[in-house]
């Protein structure tokens, strides 16, 4: 009995720890949003004088919010028109082509099959660095230079061979009963894929769209060698450059970088629930 207390106090405090660990962990992560958040909806001359964290008669303004929307040449408002046209078929294409390629992987045998899924996973590992020349050349050969399709095709082309690795690991966690009972009963494999598997598979999906939308709306390296034109640069290219010549303003560069996490936060927090889904069953097979 004794030892039973013991051990459920011993338990306890162990609890306490971690959650107190977790609290810090979480307040330092959180630190330098706090901080970005503060320099955005207060005067920059005041923020320099008294620094961010000091609150004490401190000055509250959304006037930084309502330059950056329209700050010409390189306004949040076109920054987020062009995001959208670039990451909502980016995402929509390589998740699509992805799943059907994950599931031949999951469900079929053919020639060079564990090969081929060897060098899905070691393209993952490809620094976007490597293969900007040859992609730049490829689509300057194709006149796609300065173009959204050809951003969207990069995007769509670089997300496969991590939505492939992650879809793959999430069909195989489904049962298979189901899909040899619809055989049995004559459905072809596109129909079983199609009417039993994607349903079933929602949350994977989902899952990968809010990663692939996430990472494509705050990707900056590939739009910097594709996107010469500044009235097609996305948000992430606008925020750099917000900087003056003689003054940077940081105030007016918080509240853009505000606006430009606000969509990604946005999607994930209405797809919060598949999004946590999807990975247990990423991390249960993965």
């Amino acid at each position: 009995m004794l030892a039973s207390r013991r051990l459920r106090q011993v338990l306890r405090v162990d609890v306490v720890l971690i959650n107190l660990l977790a609290w810090g962990f979480a307040l330092v992560w959180l630190l330098p949003f706090i901080g970005l958040f503060m320099v955005s909806v207060r005067p920059y001359g005041e923020v320099i004088v008294k620094g961010w964290w000091n609150i004490v008669d401190a000055t509250f303004t959304m006037d930084n919010y309502i330059k950056a929307w329209s700050y010409d040449p390189y306004s949040v408002s076109g920054g987020y028109i062009n995001s959208l046209i670039v990451a909502l078929p980016a995402t929509v294409i390589p998740v699509a082509a992805a799943s059907f390629a994950a599931y031949g992987f999951s469900r079929f045998s053919f020639p060079l099959k564990s090969y081929l899924f060897l060098v899905t996973i070691l393209l993952m590992a490809l620094p976007q660095q490597i293969v900007v020349v040859p992609l730049f050349l490829l689509l300057k050969n194709l006149g796609l230079i300065n173009t959204f399709p050809g951003i969207i095709l990069v995007h769509s082309a670089w997300g496969m061979a991590w939505i492939i690795f992650f879809m793959k690991n999430f069909f195989d966690i489904l049962p298979r009963e189901v899909e040899e009972a619809a055989r049995v009963d004559g459905a072809s494999d596109f129909r079983i894929f199609y009417k039993i598997v994607l349903p079933m598979s929602l949350p994977g999906i989902l899952s990968a769209s809010v990663l692939q939308f996430t990472w494509v709306w705050s990707s900056f390296f590939f739009e910097l060698i594709f996107l010469i034109d500044p009235s097609k640069w996305v948000i992430t290219q606008r925020i750099a450059n917000m900087k003056g010549t003689y003054l940077v303003d940081w105030g007016l560069i918080a509240a853009g970088s505000v606006f430009a996490m606000a969509v990604p936060l946005a999607v994930y927090m209405l797809l919060q629930r598949y999004y946590i889904r999807g990975f247990v069953g990423w991390a249960a097979k993965g």
